[in-house]
């Protein structure tokens, strides 16, 4: 069996739950293209299904809705503009490979959450199974970004750095975040549409403190 050496540096800069440098799997860049694009897409999707039922999602993606209830504005546009300070942690923290890659991820949600209106309908949706089965997807989403080095943005920006430097759950650091949206979205919504949408946020950000920890998929 190969051995495997660690340097003192890395022995140090580890976070609590593993490190990204030690044995990785490096994907290629089509895998990392094929991955962040299937990601992207089921969170796209999970959006319009949110949009459809008046309901708000997790992250910087649901301030975007909900500003978009307040104003009108265009979600992917506000969506794509409030990410843009999350950029100088990403860059500074994580790199410019993860901005990168962020970057790209961020874009095309906007786009795609813009142009999904055109081209998929939804019609009748029962709202506890829609938040349930929204925030699910999301889920998937989010850790499929995540374990290609990358994220939506926003929130999950600082979510991973945490979890990288501290060892906070990324789930766990995100549901706290979106209570602050949650909180913003009772001025704008319905109580019943806030409460739905929470439900889905639990369930998303559970789903990802459970599923998302370096030391069972340890890739770069």
């Amino acid at each position: 069996m190969e051995n495997i050496s660690i340097d003192k540096a890395d022995l140090d800069s580890k976070s609590k739950f593993g490190h990204w440098r030690i044995d990785p799997s490096h994907h290629t860049v089509w895998e990392d293209v094929q991955g962040i694009f299937a990601s992207v897409l089921l969170v796209a999707l999970a959006i319009g299904l949110f949009q459809k039922l008046g309901l708000i999602t997790s992250g910087i993606a649901g301030l975007a809705i909900v500003l978009h209830y307040a104003t009108g504005w265009q979600t992917g546009l506000v969506f794509f503009l409030l990410n843009l300070p999350f950029y100088y942690i990403a860059i500074t923290r994580l790199g410019w490979v993860f901005a990168f890659k962020t970057f790209g991820a961020v874009a095309l949600l906007a786009v795609l959450v813009d142009l999904q209106s055109n081209l998929i309908v939804f019609e009748s949706i029962n709202p506890v199974f829609g938040a349930l089965a929204g925030g699910v997807r999301v889920g998937f989403g989010l850790l499929g970004v995540f374990r290609h080095r990358a994220s939506l943005g926003g929130f999950g920006i600082l979510s991973v750095w945490l979890q990288d430097r501290f060892g906070i759950r990324a789930g766990l650091s995100m549901l706290a975040l979106d209570l602050g949206t949650f909180c913003f979205a009772m001025f704008v919504a319905p109580w019943e549409l806030v409460a739905f949408s929470l439900f889905g946020a639990v369930v998303l950000n559970i789903f990802l403190a459970i599923n998302h920890r370096p030391d069972r998929y340890i890739a770069k």
